[in-house]
Formats: C-alpha cells, sequence, structure tokens
C-alpha cells in the first residue's frame, strides 16, 4: 500500500484573531500538531515583527514558523514577502521530511502588495508550492501567469506536485485555467464534488483556500472550520490525505 501524506494549508493571519485583538499562536500550534500533517503549507506568517514582541510577553523568542514547527516539523523553509520598518512576513512550508532544495519568488506586482511563492523539493521528489495571491482581479491574473511560468521553470513535466494557500480567488475564475494548465487537480472538488468554503472562518462562504496536485490519489479532503478553527483565524483550514501514484 501507498504511504499516505498528510497535508494543511492554513493563513494563520499573523497568529491574531480576526479582530486582532487576541494572539493566538500557542493555540494554533496546538491545532495544527493535532492535524499531525506531513506537510504544512502556512500563510501571514511574521519572519519577525519587533512591535509586537516588544507588546506581548508570550511572544515567541525564535520567528513564528520556527515556534509553530517546534520538535514536530524538524524541516521548514520560509520566504519573505512582505518587509516594513518593524519586520517582515511571508509564507513557510513545514515538512517532516527534509527539503533537498527550496527558494522564494517574488510574485508581486504593487509595492504595496507585497507576495510571493515558496517553492521546494522533498522525498520522492515531490515539488511543493505555497501561494498567496493578491486581493485585486488584475494583480492576481499578473501572479496566475507567475505561476505558469514558475511551475514550468521549476518542476519537471509529469512529476508529482502539490500547491496550496490562499488564492483570494473566490469567484473560481482562476480554478479551471490552472487545473488545464499545470494538469493539477483541486482535491476537495475530486473528493466532494465542489470547492472548499474557507472564509470568512465563522461562517466559510467563500472558496479563497485551495490544494491541487497532480500524480496523487485523494483519500480523504475536509475544511477544518468546527470548534476553535473557527476563532483561531479569519480563514479555516484546509486538510487532505493523499497517496502517491
Amino acid at each position: 500500500m501507498s504511504k499516505i501524506i498528510k497535508c494543511l494549508s492554513y493563513n494563520i493571519h499573523k497568529g491574531f484573531s480576526t479582530s486582532n485583538r487576541r494572539y493566538l499562536l500557542s493555540e494554533i500550534r496546538h491545532a495544527i500538531r493535532d492535524a499531525d500533517a506531513d506537510l504544512v503549507f502556512l500563510q501571514e506568517v511574521l519572519g519577525r515583527h519587533d512591535k509586537h514582541e516588544n507588546k506581548h510577553s508570550h511572544w515567541p523568542k525564535e520567528s513564528q514558523f520556527e515556534f509553530l514547527a517546534d520538535q514536530i516539523w524538524p524541516h521548514y523553509a520560509y520566504g519573505k514577502n512582505a518587509s516594513y520598518q518593524h519586520g517582515h512576513h511571508g509564507n513557510a512550508i513545514l515538512s517532516k521530511q527534509a527539503f533537498s532544495e527550496w527558494h522564494n519568488k517574488d510574485v508581486s506586482k504593487w509595492q504595496f502588495s507585497q507576495r510571493g511563492i515558496l517553492h521546494g523539493v522533498i522525498a520522492d521528489s515531490i515539488y511543493v508550492y505555497c501561494v498567496h495571491l493578491g486581493l485585486f482581479g488584475l494583480e492576481r491574473n499578473y501572479q496566475y501567469k507567475k505561476l505558469l511560468q514558475f511551475i514550468e521553470r521549476s518542476c519537471p513535466k509529469g512529476a508529482p506536485l502539490i500547491i496550496a494557500g490562499d488564492f483570494n480567488d473566490w469567484q473560481g475564475k482562476l480554478d479551471k485555467k490552472l487545473q488545464s494548465q499545470l494538469n493539477i487537480s483541486d482535491v476537495h472538488h475530486q473528493h466532494t464534488g465542489k470547492l472548499a468554503l474557507s472564509f470568512p472562518a465563522i461562517l466559510p462562504i467563500f472558496p479563497m483556500d485551495r490544494m491541487y496536485t497532480r500524480g496523487f490519489s485523494v483519500l480523504h479532503a475536509e475544511v477544518l472550520n468546527q470548534g476553535h478553527w473557527q476563532r483561531l483565524s479569519d480563514h479555516c483550514a484546509l486538510y487532505s490525505e493523499l497517496t502517491l501514484d
């Protein structure tokens, strides 16, 4: 039987509640630990923020992605997207398997909206991409083209791949184009017949977050939107269980 690869994708809202009033990174760490994923794709992760560090007594000494990885995910990659006076944030991938390589691709269209695609390669030559696209349609179309170019250059044709993250594609305009151009499938649509509704977390009605694969069979897929998942971030987390074809 093929090994099951468990994946989680989550926009953690920089560790704060939807209202930004509560700092919940410790609770987020417990939640993603309970999911016990092999690969965790994170968006809006603070690599450093001096202002918050001085304000919150329980702010971790290490970066947020190192705090979340702890001893569960010994391997991680971080891509700095947005830089500002007090620090920076971006995407991160936590992995139980080592990366043979990883790097970050800047796909920002405008200076005020800095975005990136974090890419890595793990065992079995599986290519993984963590994505956070922009809020505006014109911006997303630009980044969609950059994503296609980036994957075509960095991933061998036909190689197994996983693309996960916050696409902000609430109308689904990029979905079919992505699947057609890259020969990929949305895991939640494949498993349930519809895209995952992941935003807002308290009452998810928009399909903002996605997880696409190529070269995998989908055993299970769900939106984590019950209990504490409703209050930890403004997004729900996506979870899937895959086997390599």
